[in-house]
């Protein structure tokens, strides 16, 4: 019989080795100075107000996770 909190462990353990390396990558290309925006990114900027919103960007990165997850999947 399978423990149940045997697989909620390793999924907490995966899930926070992704989250770990998400976050070293966004931090270390903040620290390049790298900045990439789309065409389709909302920048708003008025007087001392500024918003960003990455639509572009979201849905870029919506399509390719849904791709390596439907192969990874598939299998």
């Amino acid at each position: 019989m399978v423990n149940p909190w045997e697989d909620i462990g390793r999924l907490l353990i995966v899930g926070g080795i992704f989250l770990l390396v998400a976050g070293l990558a966004i931090f270390m290309l903040g620290r390049s100075g790298m900045t990439w925006h789309l065409p389709g990114d909302i920048f708003i900027n008025k007087g001392n107000f500024s918003i960003f919103f990455p639509l572009a960007t979201c849905i870029l990165i919506s399509i390719v996770l849904t791709i390596i997850l439907n192969t990874i999947g598939r299998r």
